[in-house]
């Protein structure tokens, strides 16, 4: 697949009107109708022109988003949780290979350290 899955992609067949807030939602992992309420908050608290001249250049430069991007939701969650935050997810590969790493040695000092329970089985499976 030739299509970056870590780019901002306009969502245009899951958009109300340009597709914006859904290409957010699809970026970031947040459900699109908590995207749709911030904007609307944002842009009444304040933010008036601003969010809107903001939605307008992001629905003019961002590509809009492949047909087929993803093949299925597990893949989809995946790079959501790379894009939000890649070192959580490096962390989190590291933490997993501690604990594999933590499991491995205990298993490994039961069975090559002195183990009178386990030297007794072996002696009465003789």
């Amino acid at each position: 697949m030739s299509a970056s899955r870590t780019k901002l992609y306009v969502d245009k067949q899951n958009g109300k009107w340009m597709g914006v807030c859904a290409g957010i939602a699809d970026y970031t992992g947040v459900d699109v109708i908590w995207v749709r309420v911030g904007a609307v908050l944002l842009t009444c608290l304040g933010g008036f022109p601003w969010t809107l001249v903001a939605y307008g250049m992001i629905a003019w430069m961002a590509p809009a988003k492949p047909y087929g991007l993803y093949e299925n939701a597990e893949d989809e969650k995946f790079w959501q949780r790379v894009r939000s935050n890649p070192k959580r997810s490096t962390a989190e590969v590291r933490s997993k290979f501690r604990d594999i790493d933590r499991r491995l040695a205990e298993i490994e000092s039961f069975y090559v350290g002195r183990n009178s329970r386990l030297a007794d089985e072996i002696d009465r499976l003789r």
